[in-house]
């Protein structure tokens, strides 16, 4: 796939589920289309969708669905997913822990009492973000690189650095500054030369 003529990336014009896609293909240098769908669009674009959501990669005109999946999977094509198995392992965790994260941040939205909704935010910055934060800093403690696993930038911190500076960037915000290694981690991956350029291209 790396050698594919086209990939687009097709989502709302939102950071959200689909940004952690677009961080893999910056990162690996790789071009692809940024499709940023219209919410008036999407009743048409949706029954071209494999499951009928977004986001979707299309790869040389084929579509395909299901973030964690498109995550694994470009980080494999790109050489973000480790050198072994173990490394393997260790990546899905961190993604695993982060889909657990969003789920609690999940809780927010479907909450349609304001007073409620408040208070389930409030709950979240306080103990939600800063446990999870605690089990990233953990990881990169005893793994003593400076990267999730290995010595060099993988999916794992791809994953932190999304979780640090996009959608769920209001669970962490308050207490990233108590976790010095994951912070270090957001600076790291905040200095590859193609997400700067991503990054910039967005604001």
């Amino acid at each position: 796939m790396a050698d594919s003529k086209s990939i687009k990336v097709i989502y709302f014009d939102l950071t959200g589920r689909a940004e952690i896609l677009r961080l893999i293909l910056s990162a690996a240098g790789r071009e692809f289309e940024d499709v940023r769908l219209a919410r008036d669009k999407w009743p048409e674009f949706k029954p071209r969708t494999p499951f009928g959501q977004v986001p979707v990669v299309e790869i040389d005109g084929v579509a395909y669905a299901q973030t964690a999946a498109l995550a694994s999977y470009l980080a494999k094509e790109f050489n973000f997913y480790g050198k072994n198995n173990l490394e393997g392992l260790k990546i899905d965790i961190v993604g695993n822990l982060t889909e657990d994260l969003i789920q609690s941040f999940a809780r927010s939205f479907r909450e349609q009492d304001p007073v409620k909704k408040e208070e389930i935010l409030k709950e979240i910055k306080k103990e939600v973000g800063p446990r999870f934060l605690g089990y990233f800093e953990k990881i990169l403690k005893d793994n003593g690189t400076g990267f999730v696993v290995g010595d060099r930038v993988t999916l794992a911190d791809l994953i932190i650095y999304d979780i640090s500076t996009g959608f769920l960037k209001p669970t962490v915000e308050d207490s990233i500054k108590d976790f010095p290694l994951v912070q270090k981690v957001v600076e790291t991956v905040g200095e590859i030369d193609g997400i700067k350029k991503y990054v910039a291209s967005r604001q």
